[in-house]
C-alpha cells in the first residue's frame, strides 16, 4: 500500500512544527496550515496561468507540494534565509537531502512512491518551469502572509523592515505571474486567500482538552493529502487524482463562514444537519463564491457541493445517484468524466479525525469524548475496501490507545 501506518504518522508531525518560533505569536502558527495554504494560493496562481494559455503539470504541482511537505517535517523549522543558502551550496543542499532520503526511506513502503521522492530530492529540476515558479511563489506569498500575524505581535523588532523588504523583493520575482499581481494588488482573489487562511485561526475539537491542537486549514491538507494516495491506489486517472487532492483540500471551504460545527452536533438529526448545509451554502454563496474567477466557480463547488458523494460528468450534467468506487476504478476512470472520489475524500477525513484523536490519547491527553469518537470511526471502517484500499489494514495497526 502507499500509505502505511509510518507514513500518517510522518504527515502528522507537521501539526507539531512551530514556525516563527522566535518571535512573539499571537498563535500558534504551525507548517501543516502554512503548506494547506500554500497549496491553495498554488491552486489560484495555477489557474491564472492556465486561463492565460500555460501547459500547467497538476500532477507536478500536487507531488512536489507534498514531497516538499515531507521535507519541511523532516528538517523542521529552519529559517528561510539559511534554507535559500543552503540550497545555493549543491553540495550541502545534496547532503541535505539525503539526510532526508534516509529518514523517509524507513517509512514508506511503496517503491513507486519512494522513487519518485528519491527523484525528487535529487534530480536537478528547471527553476523557470512554470509549475516550480508556481509552487516557489505560493510558498513565498504563504510566508509573507504570515509575518503580517508576526509584526503585527513584534512591533518594535528591529528586523521587521528587513525581513519584509527580503520577503516583498523575493514577491517581486514573480511578478511576471498573473495571480502574484491580482494578489500584490489587492484584487478580489486575495481576499478569497485571506478567508483561506483565516481557517487556521479555527481550531477543530475546540471544546476537547487535546494535543495537538490542530486547525481547520491544516486538517484540509491532511485530508489531501491521504485522499490523493488513496487516488493512486487506485490506479486513478489525471483528473481523478486532481480532484481527490483539490477536493479535499477544499472540502471544508464553507467553514470559513460558518465556523467548525463539530460532527456529533451536525449529526444530532438529519433535519439539522440538511438546515447547516443550507445554511453553509447560502453563506458560501453570498461571502466565498464571489471572490473566485468565474471561470473556478463551478468547479469549486464540485469540491464543496456534496463533498463526500462519488461523482461524475455526463453530457455535461453533474450525475450522483448510486455511484461506487468500483463504478469509479471500471467505468469511469477517464478524464473526460471528471470523477469525484467523494467517498475516498470522507473515509480520508476521518482517518484526518481518527489521527488527531489517536495521537492526543498517544500522548496522554485521553478523554472520553477523543475515545470513543476515535473508537467509532474505527468501528466504521474495520472490514471496509475502498476500491483497491485496504482501509481496514491501515486501521489494524493503531493499538488501542484510546
Amino acid at each position: 500500500m502507499i500509505v502505511n501506518f509510518s507514513l500518517l504518522n510522518e504527515l502528522f508531525r507537521g501539526f507539531h512544527i512551530q514556525r516563527w518560533n522566535d518571535r512573539i505569536r499571537a498563535m500558534d502558527l504551525i507548517e501543516m496550515d502554512k503548506h494547506a495554504h500554500k497549496m491553495i494560493i498554488a491552486y489560484c496562481l495555477a489557474k491564472y496561468e492556465e486561463s492565460n494559455g500555460a501547459k500547467i503539470d497538476w500532477q507536478k504541482i500536487i507531488k512536489f507540494g507534498i514531497f516538499e511537505l515531507i521535507r519541511r517535517i523532516v528538517i523542521s523549522d529552519i529559517k528561510s534565509p539559511i534554507y535559500r543558502e543552503v540550497k545555493k551550496n549543491k553540495k550541502v543542499f545534496e547532503k541535505l537531502n539525503e539526510y532526508v532520503y534516509t529518514q523517509i526511506e524507513p517509512k514508506i513502503e511503496s517503491k513507486i512512491l519512494l522513487d519518485e521522492i528519491k527523484d525528487f530530492l535529487f534530480t536537478e529540476t528547471d527553476p523557470n518551469e512554470i509549475s516550480m515558479r508556481i509552487l516557489d511563489a505560493a510558498h513565498i506569498y504563504a510566508s509573507y502572509w504570515e509575518f503580517q500575524i508576526i509584526k503585527q505581535s513584534n512591533p518594535f523588532n528591529y528586523q521587521n523592515i528587513r525581513i519584509e523588504t527580503e520577503l516583498l523583493n523575493s514577491i517581486a520575482n514573480f511578478n511576471d505571474l498573473i495571480g502574484i499581481q491580482r494578489l500584490t494588488n489587492k484584487h478580489t482573489i486575495s481576499n478569497f486567500v485571506d478567508l483561506c487562511g483565516q481557517l487556521r485561526f479555527q481550531i477543530r475539537w475546540a471544546q476537547v482538552p487535546r494535543v495537538p491542537k490542530t486547525a481547520v486549514l491544516g486538517h484540509t491538507l491532511m485530508v489531501a493529502a491521504i485522499a490523493y494516495f488513496f487516488a493512486r491506489e487506485n490506479n486513478a486517472c489525471p483528473q481523478r487524482l486532481y480532484n481527490s487532492f483539490f477536493g479535499g483540500l477544499f472540502h471544508d471551504l464553507p467553514e470559513a463562514v460558518t465556523r467548525d460545527i463539530i460532527s456529533p452536533v451536525k449529526r444530532s438529526s438529519d433535519e439539522f444537519d440538511n438546515l447547516i448545509k443550507e445554511l453553509e451554502m447560502s453563506l458560501a454563496e453570498k461571502e466565498i463564491f464571489p471572490l473566485i474567477e468565474k471561470k473556478w466557480m463551478e468547479e469549486i463547488k464540485y469540491y464543496v457541493l456534496d463533498e463526500f458523494k462519488n461523482k461524475i460528468h455526463i453530457d455535461g450534467k453533474v450525475e450522483l445517484d448510486n455511484i461506487s468506487i468500483d463504478d469509479l476504478n471500471t467505468k469511469y476512470n477517464e478524464d473526460r468524466f471528471n470523477p469525484h472520489d467523494g467517498e475516498c475524500i470522507r473515509a480520508a477525513d476521518q482517518l484526518a479525525a481518527f489521527l488527531e484523536a489517536w495521537n492526543s490519547c498517544s500522548a496522554g491527553i485521553k478523554t472520553e469524548e477523543l475515545s470513543n469518537a476515535a473508537q467509532k470511526i474505527k468501528d466504521e471502517y474495520k472490514d471496509k475496501m475502498l476500491g483497491n484500499v485496504s482501509i481496514k489494514t491501515l486501521y489494524s495497526n493503531f493499538q488501542h490507545v484510546c
